[in-house]
């Protein structure tokens, strides 16, 4: 979930099948796309400005209620997220205001900002260790300064999130307590944040362990939105996505087909896809022609990138089971 910006630097209803809790999860799930940030970040290629204003306007049209679209990281250490702020100047304020931008310091709210900017997403991770490796500080720190970063954000009408990565686990330090992701979520400093976001940086957690985590943010959290992010690392994605659904979670986020990952946290893959969350719970507007639309976007978008699909659904959606609804002909 994390991206790198270095040390400050100025640059319960039962489904037809008898499932408990799914259909309620499904009916009702907010998906927020990540693509065009934490899908983008590990590529090494820089997306023109014309492709990235093109899938912004596609998601956001097809029905995905909010997007990720970048980043104020340092352009040096992250090169895709370069222009993230000639997105933000590209988009509407009227689609901006479904749109967030990972921030990491008070000065990167600031600048944002000044762009046009009102949804930030300031994100810090649980593990020090990784917070020094991903922003050159301690997780201390970046609470610490949280509150200027609030500040800065409600002057101008913006909300904030506390964005918590490595909640599960760290690739230097191993497992994380629960209790430090509950403490920073509860710490009076981060009470300025409309939302909480827990990630699974490195895909390792399972689902009995998302629902429980997410479970107890939720019952500590009650007024806030909770969003669970999560990477496809050991094949949990989707299954992950369901649990924090139905364990309480308002949201969960993807990219298409499976991009991501994030620079500082060895071992860690693509994002789960978008693709597959949607398919796994079709809310209203996911339609067989909005997928074959989807379908159509990921496999252009990995082609410039020179990126694997790692979305089973896309798979699936080139098939040759034609009697299925779902199966997007190569012509189409």
């Amino acid at each position: 979930m994390s991206e790198a910006v270095g040390p400050e630097v100025e640059t319960t209803p039962e489904t037809e099948t008898g499932a408990p809790g799914i259909a309620t999860a499904a009916t009702a799930t907010i998906l927020r796309d990540v693509t065009l940030r934490d899908g983008l970040q590990l590529t090494g290629k820089v997306l023109d400005i014309d492709h990235k204003v093109e899938i912004a306007r596609t998601l956001l049209a097809l029905g995905v209620p909010e997007l990720e679209i970048g980043s104020m990281a340092r352009p040096d250490l992250v090169p895709p997220m370069a222009n993230s702020l000639e997105l933000v100047r590209a988009l509407s304020p009227e689609e901006l205001q479904r749109c967030w931008v990972w921030v990491a310091t008070p000065r990167q709210v600031t600048r944002a900002a000044e762009a046009g900017v009102r949804n930030f997403q300031y994100c810090l991770s649980v593990s020090d260790a990784h917070n020094k490796a991903n922003i050159g500080r301690t997780a201390e720190d970046s609470v610490a300064a949280m509150p200027e970063a609030v500040r800065l954000a409600q002057e101008v009408g913006g909300r904030i999130q506390l964005c918590l990565a490595t909640s599960f686990t760290c690739p230097f330090d191993g497992p994380v307590d629960p209790e430090r992701v509950l403490g920073i979520a509860g710490d009076p400093r981060t009470r300025g944040a409309v939302d909480i976001v827990i990630a699974d940086t490195l895909g390792q957690a399972y689902p009995g362990q998302v629902r429980d985590l997410i479970a107890a943010v939720r019952a500590r959290n009650p007024e806030r939105r909770i969003l669970f992010h999560g990477h496809d690392t050991w094949g949990m994605g989707v299954a992950n996505s369901l649990a924090a659904l139905a364990a309480g979670a308002d949201a969960v986020d993807g990219s298409l087909g499976g991009l991501g990952g994030c620079p500082f946290a060895p071992g860690a893959s693509g994002n789960t896809a978008t693709e597959d969350i949607l398919f796994a719970t079709r809310p209203d507007w996911f339609t067989p022609a909005a997928l074959a639309a989807l379908v159509e976007m990921t496999e252009r978008l990995l082609g410039d990138l020179g990126e694997p699909n790692r979305s089973r659904t896309l798979q699936g959606a080139r098939s040759e089971a034609r009697a299925f609804e779902w199966v997007v002909p190569e012509s189409a």
